[in-house]
């Protein structure tokens, strides 16, 4: 008894460590809601370019996620989360003199380098978690840590928007009136306002680093299956249900990116009378907000419906919200779009499930496969961002009504597995 508790003591502070990174990289992901409409002014952007901060941060979670895993199998899980932070810090610190020369491209760069150290974080955090404490208590240090994770998400949009927003927003005319020098300096100090909360986030970062390498963390040994190699790639293909989740997950979270990413665009487009951008992005956070709430209502419904019909419910759920949220306007139209949280809240989750179902030893490559489907997160908003400049920011919403129909047709016949063992 005694063993157990100077067990539990002995990862009580690993334990917050880790959670605390969860909270730390979920908060900075999703500041990028409103780092778009930020940069959208500061650079003068079309929708289409603005959306490519998306693009090159979860184009790096895409690319970044099988070198992660083969560099933590080498050095450690350790060394992984202080590569993460110290790469993570890097990035951050480039919005500096990104914001010196107001030049998009490096700031795109620095988020790209950001996203690559999350990419350490996440792929380190979970087994650690796991294993820090009672194995029969691991789901629900899990579950925790996602509830953890998700608050960040839910701060992170209104902690942005003090930052990054004017309380009143300047509007477009009085900007076009400006003569060249004034709107240069007007365009420089926007810039100038990503320095000081990013310079914040990077000496975090080195501060956590200094953290994982003092505190005495518990080594994970793993054992190597020396048959694992003969699973690839290739072989997951045979499993039409795994493959059509890949796509399910593309889907998923392209849809959830893109209506968040060009929420305060769309709100501003509502001409809704004393609604700024930074009260526009408390819809955001009222999104993020559900999706926790969902995640710990979806753990209740999952144990009495079945995980296809919860996914169906889901889906069909999020169609017609954001459908409500095209066909009307005011303030019942932001509102429907923050509702989608609470039916996207569950999806991952079950897809990656039902994708994985029946694979046996195929499952750690097939899960690969289906992380690798965040790259929606990268394609989607600038397919939006296309729509948008071309026929409106109301119509790039109907991108994310196509995704959720595929999801629909995945709850419905595309989970069923053809192909067994």
């Amino acid at each position: 008894m005694d063993s157990i508790k100077h067990k539990a003591r002995q990862y009580l502070v690993p334990l917050l460590v880790v959670m605390s990174l969860m909270f730390l990289w979920n908060m900075s992901r999703n500041i990028n809601d409103i780092l778009i409409p930020h940069l959208k002014r500061a650079c003068q952007l079309t929708d289409f370019q603005s959306s490519l901060v998306q693009s090159a941060f979860f184009g790096a979670y895409f690319l970044m996620a099988l070198p992660a895993g083969i560099y933590i199998h080498r050095k450690g899980y350790r060394a992984g989360m202080i590569t993460g932070l110290l790469v993570a810090a890097l990035g951050a610190a480039l919005f500096f003199p990104a914001a010196e020369i107001r030049s998009y491209p490096l700031f795109l760069l620095g988020l790209f380098i950001m996203a690559a150290g999350f990419t350490f974080l996440e792929v380190t955090a979970t087994p650690y978690i796991a294993i820090l404490g009672d194995p029969k208590e691991a789901s629900s240090r899990l579950s925790l840590s996602a509830a953890i994770g998700s608050v960040g998400s839910t701060v992170a949009p209104y902690i942005g928007s003090l930052l990054l927003m004017h309380k009143e927003d300047i509007p477009e005319k009085v900007i076009q009136g400006y003569s060249s020098t004034q709107l240069q300096t007007f365009l420089s100090g926007e810039a100038n306002m990503v320095k000081l909360p990013y310079l914040t986030l990077a000496l975090l970062f080195l501060v956590m680093s200094i953290v994982v390498l003092l505190i005495k963390m518990p080594v994970i040994k793993e054992t190597s299956d020396p048959s694992a190699n003969k699973y690839s790639f290739k072989n997951v293909f045979k499993f039409p249900h795994t493959m059509l989740g890949v796509l399910a997950v593309f889907s998923y979270l392209g849809a959830e990116v893109g209506i968040v990413s060009f929420m305060i665009r769309y709100a501003q487009s509502l001409h809704i009378p004393g609604l700024s951008g930074q009260k526009a992005a408390l819809f955001i956070s009222l999104y993020m907000g559900l999706v926790l709430a969902g995640r710990l209502a979806g753990a209740l419904l999952l144990k009495k419906i079945k995980p296809s019909n919860v996914l169906l419910i889901s889906s069909v759920g999020a169609i017609v919200l954001v459908v409500l949220a095209i066909l009307t306007t005011g303030y019942f139209s932001l509102f429907s779009l923050a509702l989608v949280g609470l039916f996207t809240s569950v999806m991952y989750p079950v897809i990656f499930t039902l994708s994985i179902k029946g694979l046996g030893d195929y499952t750690k490559t097939a899960s690969s496969l289906l992380i690798m489907g965040v790259v929606g997160g990268a394609v989607i908003p600038p397919l939006m961002g296309l729509v948008s400049d071309q026929g409106g920011i109301r119509l790039a919403y109907v991108l994310p009504v196509i995704c959720y129909i595929y999801v629909t047709y995945y709850a419905i016949k595309g989970f069923k597995i053809k192909n067994k063992l």
